[in-house]
């Protein structure tokens, strides 16, 4: 069997899903059309709910893909051909002619200055700048080396100019090169080739191209952008290229729509995309900003949160408008916004810039590359999967993950690509097959009693810090510094060719530390020691100021005292390197088994899942069956009966070998760490793991309200659902009523499924009795993605809508009749009703989840879910490593999102699982055995049990296992002695930097 992957596209999605697979040591072909990595999150300024940069947290991934030994890179490359089958696909691909080659091309950009060919539009851009027949795609392109445009080349074209050849110094131009054709032989394939955004020239009401100051969401985004045309500063592209003082966001741009050219489907992620860009627009510049919705869809984890904190902190207006009708544009170049006010009034509103938030389409060319791939699209174009195998596409072998599925946002496509390498690693690892080898860096220097050299990098980082922090002035200040031997400013530290200068500069001038001045070491310290690695460094003679959070970010209308802050900051940075000393970290053996907590549908995939490729699993369910909550579910999910196949997973993991099943067992504790957990159950069982996977689930609300379980009328849906399916839901008026336990005061998130859920049984009562009278009592209709099917569904068979308002409590109900104010008649409206149903919501159980939380010291969010390391790109994981989340212990989800990411903790487990050891943190406590007297008290105030006491020639000592210190430092401030050190951190370091940061001369004197 092949032991190759070959994964196709190279944005979030693709790098996510190579990750994976690499890390399982498979070896992987990432193959991208486009010139460069990263996809369509290049071009996006930052992501909510944490407002990260998204360059930022995504140039790591990237980063991490062009260094890694296990995966073949091939951008400007297309799939021509794939033949074969499952675990034997011979792929046909053809390398486009960049005409400069990757191996010379240094990305100088000394071609580029001297070619004379220019004013051509800027796709990356979208024609918002323009740019030369030879260019480098943008300033954080992955591989970041130049290619030519055939289209507009003199010399390709005539045969003339040839300036660039003439001007690169490595010989890399090659005006004769030529297409390649390679076939690559894969056992697996997942496709990744993710969106384009809606065509807005359709929507003709709205100006789009005809109006300067009318721009996409996309467009928005490279204007907000630091590294955009202009730098961040957002203007009017109309010839005055004034700040906007207004600005107002149209909502379902191209999507829920039946008209020539839009989209049925709801996009998911615009409501959020929007609200996001007003919040930053906001925090740089004083702005009024209108969004113009339908229904606001803030389905997601702290979304609705995040809708509430810009209308409440940020003054951003809110529209609730059927839909936008037109704009107009005046002869100053303002915009008119004709819209229906919330009482249904038409309304008009001038403003200087309209910004369109454009739905997401299946990519280009994607029926004719199905065809190529022998897969099925949907009704809409897009990849066809379905509920119960929501990764995999028609053509065995072949997986699919991103938003070539459906549209979706950042976390569901990084959760869902992690899932789709577990599929297509299931394809290629057998009994036969061979990891690929470690990557092997360069030798480390001796650096013992040299004096200190060394090299400072200071990130501008577009406006993110340049704008505030005067970085060219940091950076000069640097140089003047003990110890330094070069200082630099660059634009963005962690791209690809400041990575490779780091490397370079230790080797050519002799640097033994390194220092950058950039943003948070939380998501780029890996980096940046990544890149002192590469340079035969070790990587912790590697020091870091975050001039980005501390001082651009919270300092941004005080730029001078940013900068003086930046400087004491980098200054106590550089003192610290002083004093940095080579660390190791330790061999940890890996235990090859995990644990998987819950044994509902998403506990079940992911022990399979983990199975699939060899490796044991304890499944522990603390009840009498397997199945959890999906047991009561009574509907059908694409043709097939829920209970069938909810009852066939449950065969196949009492069927698997691997899988053990531990019914009415409940957890003692999961003392351990990374690789060596032990796993204890209350009935006195111990089984050693190496990860765990928490997979618990969450409870529907049971309601207090309506005096529910009191009135026969009243039910849940869960109960009419049941009813329903035996035949016995008999009532003619019935009203359902949304958010019972959920976007309330006590309760404030949405619950995500209840709208379809309602919808569903909804349209089923209509269906059974044409003449039943049915009401949906809701704020917002969240049917997103391809749900909003149902929705249209339930309209036609004659399902009513009342919306009342969100600051509104719940419906009344008085046994007889529900009531409330109808936000599109102006008044209060009565129903009488034979039934209730209630959409009562999902809550976690928090008992459960503290309880195991503590054990594995995760943390729990606000809400009482699972909170992962990073909400964008580590969504199934903890910052405990070896732990990770799935289903609803992370957020309420429908089956084939729980699935997806069951599936997504699996591969995440199976990069810890498959190894035969780890290698530690290098930066932990240690001990001087020399003044240990073994008291103990650093072994009592270890949160993390990393600390025990051990007899060493006859006398009590404190011991500190590599594995599960966490480097935290509390046993150092504990020691009475001062016998417990902080490598990374010493006693020395310390005081280096407080000296530095009261102005004193390195070491004090």
């Amino acid at each position: 069997m092949t032991k190759s992957a070959l994964v196709i596209g190279a944005g979030i999605a693709g790098i996510q899903a190579s990750l994976d697979l690499a890390g399982r040591d498979i070896h992987v072909y990432l193959v991208d059309k486009d010139p460069t990595t990263g996809g369509k999150m290049c071009r996006l300024d930052k992501t909510f709910p944490t407002n990260d940069c998204s360059a930022c947290i995504l140039s790591p991934k990237m980063a991490d893909v062009a260094g890694h030994p296990n995966i073949t890179t091939l951008t400007y490359t297309e799939v021509m051909k794939v033949d074969g089958k499952a675990g034997d696909f011979k792929v046909t691909v053809k390398k486009k002619p960049r005409y400069v080659d990757l191996t010379k091309c240094t990305g100088c950009g000394d071609c580029i200055a001297k070619c004379p060919t220019k004013n051509i539009p800027d796709e990356f851009e979208y024609g918002l700048s323009t740019r030369k027949a030879i260019y480098i795609p943008h300033a954080q392109a992955v591989p970041r080396v130049a290619l030519i445009d055939p289209n507009y080349c003199k010399k390709i074209l005539a045969g003339k100019c040839g300036v660039c050849e003439k001007t690169c110094l490595k010989g890399a131009i090659n005006y004769e090169d030529k297409e390649e054709i390679e076939v690559l032989d894969v056992g697996s394939i997942v496709v990744a080739t993710g969106f384009q955004v809606w065509d807005a020239n359709i929507a003709t009401e709205y100006g789009y191209g005809r109006y300067d100051n009318v721009v996409t969401s996309m467009e928005f985004e490279r204007m907000m952008c630091a590294s955009g045309p202009d730098h961040g500063h957002i203007k009017r592209r109309s010839e005055d290229h004034e700040e906007p003082k207004k600005i107002a966001f149209v909502q379902c741009c191209g999507s829920r729509s039946e008209k020539k050219g839009w989209k049925k489907y709801c996009s998911s992620v615009c409501c959020m995309y929007a609200t996001k860009q007003a919040m930053i627009t906001k925090e740089h510049a004083d702005v009024q900003e209108d969004i113009f919705f339908m229904d606001i869809r803030s389905y997601g984890k702290e979304f609705e949160a995040y809708i509430h904190r810009g209308e409440d902190q940020y003054g951003i207006n809110m529209h609730r408008s059927s839909r936008v009708s037109n704009v107009e544009e005046n002869a100053d170049k303002t915009l008119t916004v004709n819209y229906t006010d919330a009482n249904g009034d038409p309304k008009s509103d001038v403003f200087d810039l309209v910004v369109l938030s454009v739905g997401l389409n299946p990519p280009a060319g994607a029926e004719e590359f199905s065809k190529i791939l022998g897969i099925n699209l949907n009704e809409y174009g897009f990849c066809e999967t379905s509920v119960f195998h929501p990764l995999e596409t028609s053509r065995e072998g072949i997986y699919v993950s991103g938003a070539f599925a459906a549209p979706k946002d950042i976390p569901t496509t990084v959760a869902e690509s992690s899932g789709a390498a577990a599929k297509a690693g299931a394809c290629i690892v057998d009994a036969n097959f061979e990891p690929c080898a470690p990557k092997e860096f360069p030798a480390e220097k001796d650096v013992a009693g040299e004096e200190p050299r060394i090299g400072v990098w200071v990130c501008e980082c577009g406006i993110n810090i340049g704008a505030t922090v005067n970085v060219p002035e940091v950076a000069d200040y640097a140089a003047t510094l003990p110890g330094v031997v070069y200082s630099t400013k660059t634009m963005y530290a962690c791209a690809q060719d400041t990575l490779q200068a780091i490397s370079q500069a230790i080797q050519e001038k002799n640097l033994n530390r390194v220092v950058v001045a950039s943003c948070t070491p939380r998501t780029h310290e890996p980096l940046f020691r990544n890149a002192c690695r590469e340079g035969g460094l070790n990587q912790y003679l590697f020091n870091m100021a975050n001039i980005r959070d501390q001082c651009s970010w919270i300092h941004m209308h005080e730029p001078e005292k940013a900068t003086l802050k930046a400087k004491d900051l980098l200054r106590m940075a550089i003192a610290k390197a002083h004093y940095l000393e080579p660390l190791e970290g330790a061999k940890i053996p890996v235990t090859n088994a995990a644990a998987v907590i819950g044994g509902g549908i998403t506990g079940m995939t992911t022990a399979l899942d983990i199975a699939a490729q060899g490796y044991p699993v304890h499944l522990v369910e603390r009840a009498g069956q397997l199945g959890g909550h999906a047991l009561q579910f009574r509907h059908s999910e694409d043709g097939v009966d829920t209970a069938a196949f909810v009852k066939d997973l449950v065969d196949k993991v009492n069927a698997n070998k691997l899988i053990t099943v531990h019914l009415n067992s409940e957890v003692k504790d999961i003392p351990g760490f990374v690789g060596n957990f032990k796993l204890q159950l209350k009935d006195g069982s111990e089984y050693d793991v190496g990860a765990v996977i928490l997979a618990i689930g969450a409870t529907p609300y049971v309601p207090t309200e309506y005096n529910y379980g009191k009135d026969s009328k009243v039910i849940v849906n869960l109960e009419a659902e049941r009813m329903i399916a035996e035949g016995k839901f008999n009532a003619k008026n019935v009203a359902f009523i949304q958010c019972v336990g959920s976007r309330s005061d006590d309760v404030k998130y949405c619950s995500r499924v209840c709208c379809a859920t309602s919808l569903r049984n909804a349209i089923k009562i209509k269906l059974a009795d044409p003449t039943a009278n049915v009401m949906i009592f809701h704020k917002d209709i969240r049917t997103y993605g391809f749900r909003e099917e149902m929705y249209r569904k339930a309209s036609e068979v004659g399902v009513r809508f009342l919306r009342y308002r969100d600051t509104d409590p719940l419906p009344e109900y008085d046994g007889n009749v529900v009531k409330a104010f109808d936000t599109i008649l102006g008044k209060e409206v009565e129903v009488p009703v034979d039934c209730v149903v209630l959409a009562n919501g999902i809550k976690p159980d928090r008992e459960e989840k503290e309880e195991i939380a503590k054990m594995l010291k995760v943390p729990i969010s606000k809400d009482g879910y699972y909170f992962e390391a990073h909400q964008k790109l580590r969504p199934v994981d903890f910052a405990t490593e070896g732990v990770f989340v799935a289903g609803l212990a992370h957020w309420p989800k429908f089956m084939d999102e729980c699935l997806a990411q069951a599936s997504g903790a699996a591969s995440r487990a199976l990069t810890i699982i498959s190894k035969p050891y780890l290698v530690s943190e290098g930066i932990i406590a240690s001990v001087n055995e020399t003044y240990c007297d073994g008291c103990g008290v650093c072994e009592g105030c270890c949160e993390y049990k990393a600390i025990s006491i051990i007899e060493v020639d006859g006398k009590k000592k404190s011991s500190v296992n590599a594995g599960l210190c966490k480097g935290c430092g509390c046993c150092v401030a504990a020691c009475p002695s001062g016998a417990m050190e902080q490598k990374g951190f010493t006693s020395q370091q310390i005081i280096a930097e407080i000296d530095a940061c009261l102005d004193f001369p390195v070491g004090g004197q």
